[in-house]
């Protein structure tokens, strides 16, 4: 697991998409509160509905490297802060991802962790739920376990169980070195469209034959 999440965190998330196109996509409303954010990690299912308790048990129960992975099923409070982040960078975890609010941004980017939310709402919830942690949850319309892993940019976020990623990841390496490759190219002065087979794909294309547009370096 470690080695595929080394691999994991050295591409793309577009490149895992491109590798495996039916890959499960968080909402993109769920996204980066700080921009520049990578996160890798298995995650650490949480639900808390308008109360982070759940969340601060998470935290102590989290491995070191897992990603907190919140539902919050539609409620509006914030469920995450600057607090909790200092403490999930404390003990090692890679980052928290909550299908719902947080609050505190400008204490996240002091702290650095990843963060991925709708957004941030000053209103906090109660300390009253303890809601339930490592149950399956859905997340941006992503159906989670705990244990699959979260992989997340700017892009925006995926989430699978490991054996899905791990058939994409060889793929999505191969396409990220196609890609220096044409950037080499296009920064040696030549242009895009000649490095691929455009014009072959054109032809087939109003043939009505099976085709795909390629990279022909």
């Amino acid at each position: 697991m470690d080695s595929l999440v080394e691999r994991l965190a050295s591409v793309q998330v577009s490149s895992l998409c491109d590798a495996d196109k039916g890959l499960p996509v968080v909402d993109s409303a769920v996204r980066a509160l700080l921009p520049g954010s990578r996160v890798v990690g298995p995650a650490f299912t949480v639900v808390a509905h308008d109360d982070h308790l759940p969340v601060l048990v998470a935290l102590r129960l989290a491995e070191p490297g897992a990603v907190l992975v919140v539902a919050t099923d539609g409620h509006r409070r914030a469920v995450s802060g600057e607090l909790f982040a200092t403490e999930a960078r404390r003990r090692g975890l890679a980052g928290i991802v909550v299908d719902g609010y947080c609050r505190d941004v400008s204490g996240l980017r002091t702290v650095g962790l990843p963060v991925y939310a709708r957004g941030s709402t000053p209103m906090a919830g109660t300390t009253r739920d303890a809601g339930t942690l490592g149950d399956p949850v859905r997340i941006g319309g992503v159906e989670v376990s705990s244990g699959d892993l979260v992989i997340g940019d700017d892009d925006g976020l995926v989430i699978a169980p490991a054996e899905r990623l791990a058939a994409a990841v060889a793929a999505a390496e191969g396409i990220e070195a196609a890609e220096r490759a044409l950037l080499r190219g296009m920064a040696g002065g030549r242009a895009l469209p000649s490095m691929t087979n455009l014009d072959e794909h054109l032809a087939a294309l109003a043939e009505h034959r099976d085709t795909a547009l390629r990279f022909t370096l």
